[in-house]
């Protein structure tokens, strides 16, 4: 991730544009504050996790992370005891006490 002030931005933007474009973050500084960034551009248009703004903007700020292998099926489900069931041991097991 690089930072550039605006005059140097103006004057080199072309150079920017390409380290955006190959993967690089640019931060745009006014007097020592971020105003601006130049991100590199969306893998697909149509992907459903850029296609939702919030997580869009949450993957922008570096909040989540989209999965780098989304053909990754998860395991079968593992059964879980019914809440009931798990009270009434639970209860069981206090009355033991």
């Amino acid at each position: 991730m690089r930072k550039v002030g605006i005059k140097a931005l103006k004057n080199d933007l072309s150079k920017y544009i390409l380290a955006a474009a190959g993967g690089e973050t640019v931060l745009v500084t006014d007097r020592g504050q971020v105003v601006a960034e130049i991100v590199p551009p969306q893998a697909s248009s149509g992907d459903a996790l850029m296609s939702n703004p919030r997580l869009a903007e949450d993957v922008r700020r570096g909040w989540i992370t989209p999965a780098r292998d989304p053909s990754y099926v998860p395991g079968p489900k593992v059964h879980v005891a019914p809440f009931d069931e798990v009270m009434r041991e639970l209860r069981a097991d206090r009355d033991k006490r």
